[in-house]
């Protein structure tokens, strides 16, 4: 609900697109679908449960051809990969959640990535009221220093959070779970949420239990989203490096 609660305190209009059941992500089809339809000037794509959209290349090539800004929604995707290449890098800009669940955090707070350099220069001025040139009216989005310092340290340990996790899934959960969310070659999940189709006993719930346009009442027949959000599961993944090896416990 944070993707399409933000657009509109932005004064936009949302339009919903529907997801893959494979990777619970945009759909390209449905996607170039409602773009000829609704012209937008801008799209979102959700990177859910910790990997990346499985069609993130053809989303981002046409929303190119289109001139339609990509912001890449990255909140769950902390550490996942695509043949070396990250979340945020496909789209005009890339945002990530430092909010206290992810799989690296400062407590609340986020951050932005671009390649272009205008609009980190505009993201810098709107995050503290304008200053110091005033160009824009920007609002108080500042993280303070200390914040800052915990996300410097969090960061730089990312990958071996990420490969704890990986290793843990790998060894504890893939043999339990025949059923689970299979990733494409070359792909890193960062393992926010460990996604399988198969009722389980004990769960962590699901990454949502009713979909967003449900949410807000929007009348869109979206058939993958509500099929996902009655047949996806979240099993627990608990994981510390062992004092005694390498390996997760």
């Amino acid at each position: 609900m944070a993707t399409p609660l933000a657009i509109t305190k932005a004064g936009g209009r949302v339009e919903f697109v529907d997801c893959n059941r494979d990777d619970l992500c945009l759909s390209f089809q449905d996607f170039e679908a409602k773009l000829h339809k609704h012209r937008p000037k801008a799209a979102v794509l959700v990177h859910i449960g910790g990997h990346i959209a499985f069609e993130v290349e053809a989303i981002a090539e046409l929303c190119r051809q289109e001139g339609v800004f990509l912001l890449e929604d990255c909140a769950h995707a902390h550490g996942s990969q695509w043949s070396g290449r990250r979340p945020g890098s496909w789209g005009d800009a890339g945002v990530y959640s430092f909010y206290a669940t992810k799989t690296i955090s400062t407590g609340e707070g986020g951050v932005m990535v671009s390649h272009n350099e205008d609009l980190l220069d505009f993201a810098r001025e709107f995050r503290d009221y304008g200053k110091p040139l005033h160009r824009v009216e920007g609002l108080n989005f500042r993280m303070s220093e200390f914040t800052a310092a915990i996300g410097v340290v969090q960061t730089e340990r990312l990958e071996e959070i990420v490969a704890w996790k990986n290793q843990a899934a790998r060894r504890l959960l893939d043999p339990e779970h025949p059923g689970r969310l299979e990733l494409p070659e070359g792909m890193v999940s960062g393992l926010y949420k460990y996604i399988v189709f198969d009722p389980v006993e004990r769960s962590t719930g699901k990454v949502y239990d009713v979909p967003c346009h449900r949410v807000m009442g929007h009348a869109v027949d979206l058939p993958n989203s509500d099929w996902v959000a009655e047949h996806h599961w979240c099993v627990p993944l608990y994981y510390r490096p062992s004092p005694s090896e390498e390996e997760p416990v």
